[in-house]
């Protein structure tokens, strides 16, 4: 029996692809197995290349694996593709329309499967991917009823019928695969799960959930790969909670409409990728100036311009840092799983509230888009905090005087109101004011506003900073990371100590301001740092030599190809360096 299996499926984007995955991944996690799950997709509605690649296994898993085991192909550029990925007992399933041919130096068994034939038999060669679903299911020796609440699901609006023919098509694609195989049925079964229920996301959805848990009811974005999901989730449950979702006609409409609203009272937000946060960053520094909330969700994909937009990358970290013209302070939280963008998105609108200033969620295409298993969450630990925010303003000693809304405080926090309340009366501009929002130009003026704006940062309350995982006082090395790169780097770490290496992992969640205390105490413990990050020029990596030091210690491993990290190039780096 296999402890952990790796199955893809691959074809022409626009037949099927992402709904055979789909298919696949809830009947397994129904079944109570931990999954991860990636897609490859072109930057295009339909045509070219793409696969999904899920990771199943009884015990928790955060990354994708570096080989592979099963591999369903649609068309032959699927097997040319991919099949240098397949494992020692890795196979092949093609369907037989295309008369699938196994590269020379394939190793894998390949069989034709009549995907095609049979589904057109059955009324609808669009039913293919259920026949391979079918066939999956015989090397698994899985029954086709493990299927038959998620076809119920998926199909049982479009009536009986067609949930019947569907369950058929899994039921033909088994039995044609057992003959096939023969005495091998079963040869990829895998260890028992424990049956229990889990939530089976995207890190996008756990970012929507996240954000109705902190009582947003008002979001205003512009559609964005790898954002739109989030925008997409909220369009169908925000009005049950009786909030509202606005498409705007740009991202700089989206950003000035989520401060207006936070203005007024309701706890707002966006979310874009990387083109999109550079038209909001004028916005972004509004927020600043005029010590509004604005929470902005950052999901980082291939640039730059348009660039790779269906890709993974994380070269947005300067641009989130330093992007706007100016200083204003800001918050930077980089959530590394589907459960830390839950709860980091809950501490954001908290944080943005609490110190009255832009907070960035920073993710990544891979977390964005990837498909995780996630534990139910824990609403008890779901706190509301909304900072100074005063409903009773006395009245003032002078007639006509102006609420001191920017009133320069020990903490750099001012009292914030929200319109209608009585003796609120404030001005508000995005020039330099004075404590009354009044435009002024004065040097002590502005000298006392921007240190006040700026000992905001002092008071941050950001619980666990940075995911630790230190086994060892004195570590050979040290590998950071942020964002989705945590899961390959937990298995790399994993292999190497087994190896007998000392390796320590810290995955920062906190970009800024940096937690330079903990990274100091955590760079102590090990002679060498190793920054692994998607992208070309060691963004983390600068920012922790410019916060904390160590230059002669820190080393990057960068990839900027588009795709994600493996485990297995982790721990050859790592292993590489330590020689």
């Amino acid at each position: 029996m296999l402890h952990q299996l790796s199955w893809k499926v691959g074809g022409q984007q626009g037949e099927g692809i992402e709904s055979t995955g789909e298919i696949f991944s809830m009947a397994m996690n129904r079944l109570g197995y931990f999954l991860y799950g990636y897609r490859h997709f072109s930057s295009r509605i339909k045509g070219g290349h793409t696969n999904n690649k899920i990771t199943v296994r009884a015990t928790e898993v955060r990354a994708i694996t570096d080989d592979l085991n099963i591999l369903v192909a649609f068309d032959q550029e699927t097997i040319d593709v991919n099949y240098k990925e397949l494992a020692a007992n890795g196979i092949i399933l093609a369907d037989a329309k295309f008369n699938p041919v196994s590269p020379e130096d394939c190793q894998a068994p390949l069989f034709a499967v009549p995907f095609t034939e049979i589904a057109t038999d059955l009324g609808t060669s669009l039913m293919k991917n259920m026949v391979a679903i079918g066939a999956t299911a015989s090397l698994l020796n899985l029954e086709d009823e493990v299927f038959q609440s998620v076809v119920d699901e998926i199909f049982g609006r479009k009536g009986e019928v067609v949930v019947q023919k569907n369950m058929e098509a899994i039921a033909q694609g088994h039995a044609v695969m057992n003959e096939l195989l023969g005495d091998r049925v079963g040869e990829w079964e895998l260890v028992q799960a424990d049956g229990k229920h889990r939530m089976f996301m995207i890190g996008n959805d756990a970012v929507a959930l996240g954000a109705l848990a902190a009582g947003v009811r008002f979001m205003a974005a512009y559609p964005i790969t790898p954002a739109s999901e989030i925008m997409e989730y909220l369009i169908d449950k925000l009005p049950e909670v009786g909030g509202a979702v606005i498409q705007t006609e740009d991202e700089i409409a989206a950003a000035t409409m989520a401060i207006g609203a936070n203005y007024g009272g309701v706890r707002s937000f966006t979310a874009s990728a990387g083109p999109g946060l550079s038209l909001m960053m004028e916005a972004i520094g509004l927020s600043g100036m005029t010590e509004q909330p604005l929470v902005i969700v950052d999901t980082q994909r291939g640039g730059p311009s348009t660039g790779l937009p269906t890709k993974q990358e994380q070269s947005d970290l300067m641009a989130m840092l330093y992007g706007t013209h100016g200083e204003i302070p800001k918050v930077v939280i980089a959530p590394s799983t589907a459960e830390e963008a839950f709860y980091d998105t809950i501490q954001a609108f908290n944080i943005a509230e609490e110190l009255q200033l832009p907070v960035i969620i920073l993710t990544d295409l891979q977390l964005a888009l990837g498909k995780q298993t996630v534990e139910p969450f824990d609403y008890s630990k779901v706190e509301i905090r909304r900072g100074n925010l005063v409903d009773n303003v006395e009245a003032p000693e002078v007639d006509k005087a102006y609420f001191k809304r920017y009133a320069v405080t020990e903490d750099g926090v001012s009292p914030r109101v929200i319109p209608g309340v009585e003796h609120g009366i404030h001005h508000v501009t995005g020039v330099e004011h004075d404590e009354t929002g009044k435009p002024s130009e004065a040097p002590s003026n502005r000298a006392a506003q921007m240190e006040k704006r700026f000992r905001k940062l002092d008071a941050i309350n950001f619980k666990e900073p940075i995911y630790a995982r230190t086994e060892h006082e004195d570590a050979d090395v040290l590998v950071v990371g942020f964002n989705s790169t945590r899961g390959a780097i937990d298995e790399a770490l994993e292999r190497l100590n087994d190896q007998g290496m000392k390796v320590n992992h810290a995955q920062v969640r906190l970009i800024h301001p940096f937690p330079v205390e903990e990274m100091q105490v955590l760079m102590d413990k090990a002679k060498k740092v190793v920054v692994v990050e998607n992208n070309y020029t060691g963004q983390l990596a600068n920012i922790m030599k410019m916060n904390v030091g160590g230059h002669n210690k820190i080393t990057t491993i960068n990839k900027y190809d588009g795709t994600p990290f493996l485990p297995g190039e982790i721990e050859t780096k790592v292993k590489e360096l330590l020689k």
